[in-house]
């Protein structure tokens, strides 16, 4: 066993003499020591409950022989930190993630280990950390949120809440009008009801092969949850016993089934940047371009909040994540030979599975569209690509050219949004907030909530080189690489300019001339950082650009 380095021999009886402090038994050290990964903090709605899926997850180790051992993973809840420069260490987490927990697997060295995050970067990150440690691992998230219930009845969740601020800011929406939002959106522990980030990760997580069928959709109320972390737990001591590693499962083959999952679900523009860090910790590199190949064999099947008014309970009822890949199977766009954590292959986890409700989860014969829920657009703007969930776009907007409205923070850009500057047809460009430039590469969702709230959703455009929550819809196009601070295009654009997006034809242009480019290059200075002391700092220094997954170099 590999803890047999901390425990085995006269030489490792001063280790054994602190695991004797631990006050562990004999019997307890002999059997393979099984780190848990546990995410819980009292700052998260997402992370609240994880104290009792962690002790579920030990309950079902010991019940299969193995000796349970927690550590902590940090985490940073995104509607929390949004709006402020709180959001700048948001995305910077997912690395720190990483490392600390490779830092405390190597140094305790652990048999297997089972993740339990739940919250945006606390997924990739710990997958991150899973494919670079390469031991036997399973994941069990701490589940989705249900959906809120207004006064009148209607569902709601927190992407509503967010549009709210707009609509009072229109005057459409009262103080009474945002309260009932602000009581009601997020009713219970767990991750944001929709399919944002966080429930596209966790998604993923069995896409991917790393998770029981459910951990990305049973709700975390429900003590099904605790069942799941109980076989979890169960589960991580098979996978010890047949040496059945991440790099078994997270093959080149299992990510283009994630990328494939991803586009059926309707997933967050995030996944953009996570999976590309999770494929090169696993030593598989995977290009952007490929996005767009995948979505254009890839229909659309569902459209979950944001893009719809369905939530990860119905999918879940609907026969959760499973069933998306059971439809996706018959027109074989998957590869069901890939090995899965249950320790069966994707083909025998999917034998029996049924789509239960064909109006959440669409035949696929009948999509929502025959292309993938997100798009990488290309053209002189984005030379290395950008990104936008398409299944979140009005259709009047998925061809759209308007003028640019230029800001160099995400503060003014809402600033000016309030102050009722913004017009229809205009184009919203907010740059300096990359992941070098941020730095940190904050969410816009303020923003664009502020847009849509407004009643500005079907008529103006959004683009940065900073990054979009899960819960944004629209025209939002993040991701704009190269970014500003690294002297791309976007960098360049004046008020006034002419911008071109064409969605369909994965075209996005400045309609300005090359040489007039070539001679604002030739004036352009990058400002001076925005932070200059910290981990923030450094991070700029490491951190490859969006296209590459903003992984630290």
């Amino acid at each position: 066993m590999q803890s047999d380095l901390i425990k085995k021999g006269v030489e490792r009886a001063p280790n054994r003499s602190l695991l004797y402090a631990l006050g562990l038994t004999d019997e307890e050290i002999q059997r393979p020591i099984i780190g848990i990964v546990s995410s819980y903090n009292e700052i998260i709605p997402g992370h609240m409950n994880i104290d009792k899926i962690a002790e579920a997850v030990k309950a079902g180790v010991r019940a299969a022989g193995g000796t349970p051992v927690m550590f902590p993973a940090i985490a940073v809840c995104d509607g929390i930190a949004m709006g402020h420069i709180g959001m700048k260490y948001s995305l910077v987490t997912r690395d720190l993630i990483a490392d600390s927990t490779e830092a405390m697997v190597i140094a305790h060295q652990f048999d297997g280990l089972v993740m339990i995050p739940n919250c945006d970067k606390n997924v990739p990150g710990l997958l991150m950390a899973a494919a670079r440690l390469n031991l036997p691992t399973i994941f069990v998230s701490g589940g989705p949120m249900l959906a809120g219930h207004l006064k009148d009845g209607r569902r709601t969740c927190l992407s509503h809440m967010f549009e709210a601020v707009g609509a009072y800011h229109a005057g459409t929406l009262d103080e009474a009008g945002v309260r009932d939002y602000e009581e009601n959106a997020c009713p219970s522990c767990g991750s944001c009801s929709g399919m944002y980030t966080a429930n596209s990760m966790n998604c993923l997580t069995e896409a991917i092969g790393m998770a029981l069928p459910g951990n990305g959709t049973i709700p975390a109320p429900y003590s099904a949850r605790l069942r799941l972390a109980k076989h979890a737990g169960m589960q991580v001591m098979e996978l010890v016993k047949r040496d059945l590693r991440p790099r078994d499962i997270m093959t080149a083959a299992a990510i283009h089934n994630a990328e494939t999952v991803d586009m059926a679900l309707g997933c967050s523009t995030n996944t953009m940047l996570h999976l590309p860090a999770i494929a090169h910790e696993a030593g598989v590199e995977i290009d952007l371009n490929t996005a767009n190949e995948i979505s254009a064999a890839t229909p659309n099947l569902c459209h979950l909040a944001p893009a719809g008014d369905t939530f990860i309970e119905d999918l879940e009822q609907a026969g959760g994540v499973y069933a998306v890949m059971k439809e996706l199977t018959k027109k074989n766009l998957l590869d069901l030979s890939v090995m899965t954590v249950t320790g069966k292959t994707m083909e025998e986890n999917l034998a029996e599975v049924r789509n239960l409700d064909p109006e959440v989860i669409r035949p696929i014969d009948n999509p929502y569209s025959q292309t993938g829920g997100i798009a990488v657009l290309r053209g002189n703007l984005a030379e290395d690509g950008c990104v936008v969930k398409q299944s979140a776009v009005a259709a009047e907007m998925m061809v759209h050219e308007g003028p640019a409205r230029v800001f160099n923070s995400e503060e003014e850009a809402i600033a000016a949004i309030y102050g009722k500057q913004i017009k229809p047809g205009d184009v919203v460009v907010i740059r300096y907030e990359g992941p070098k430039g941020g730095p940190g590469m904050r969410e816009m969702l303020n923003p664009t909530s502020a847009i849509v709230g407004m009643g500005l959703g079907s008529s103006v455009a959004l683009i940065t080189d900073g990054r979009f929550s899960g819960a944004t819809r629209g025209a939002s196009i993040g991701h704009v690489s190269p970014e500003a601070a690294a002297g791309g295009t976007i960098a360049l654009v004046e008020e006034g300019d002419l911008i071109a997006i064409d969605i369909p034809n994965r075209s996005i242009k400045l309609q300005v001339s090359d040489e007039e480019l070539a001679a604002r290059r030739a004036k352009w200075v990058c400002p001076e950082p925005k932070i200059k002391t910290g981990y923030l700092a450094r991070y700029a220094k490491l951190v490859s650009s969006a296209d590459k997954g903003a992984i630290l170099q």
